[in-house]
């Protein structure tokens, strides 16, 4: 299962760095469309703000996997190995606490937000599917913290390290 794990973080994360780079390829296209032609690529603001949030929401399961994410271990640095261990494991599952309440609230949000049948403000885009691609991000980010939290508690994983098969 955890090779699964890490095969889907692993092409959600080049998903979301393929989709930065389009941003920010958009971004350059706009403003020089702007400078040169008095014309910026139209809904620039709206397409930024989506594509961003998705490729952070598909990054996270990847940073999650490779304990990417920042520690504050100043307090902890001299307790003993299986004291980090248990609050590394505390820590994962308060994340996973987390990202089940934003995979769930996101996909709600999206039912809710179709049913409205709201849309962008310069591009009539549908609102409920920047909500709804997100979801899968913070599920997987969720699965993988869950099953890390599960194991550092089980003893079965080194601190800091991402999930072993």
């Amino acid at each position: 299962m955890f090779p699964f794990f890490r095969f889907l973080a692993r092409w959600f994360a080049l998903a979301g760095c393929l989709i930065g780079g389009a941003v920010a390829l958009m971004t350059v296209a706009s403003i020089v469309g702007r400078a040169l032609f008095m014309t910026p690529v139209p809904g620039d603001i709206e397409l930024t703000q989506f594509g961003i949030a998705l490729c952070i929401s598909l990054c996270l399961p990847w940073c999650q996997l490779r304990g990417g994410n920042i520690i504050v271990d100043f307090f902890t640095a001299r307790a003993s190995e299986g004291t980090q261990r248990r609050l590394d494991s505390l820590g994962s599952l308060l994340l996973a606490s987390m990202m089940a309440l934003l995979a769930w609230r996101t996909a709600v949000g999206a039912v809710s937000v179709h049913e409205a049948a709201e849309t962008t403000m310069i591009l009539g885009l549908p609102m409920w599917i920047t909500y709804a691609v997100l979801a899968p991000g913070l599920a997987l980010t969720l699965l993988i913290a869950l099953a890390q939290g599960l194991l550092r508690l089980e003893n079965h994983e080194e601190q800091g390290s991402e999930v072993k098969a």
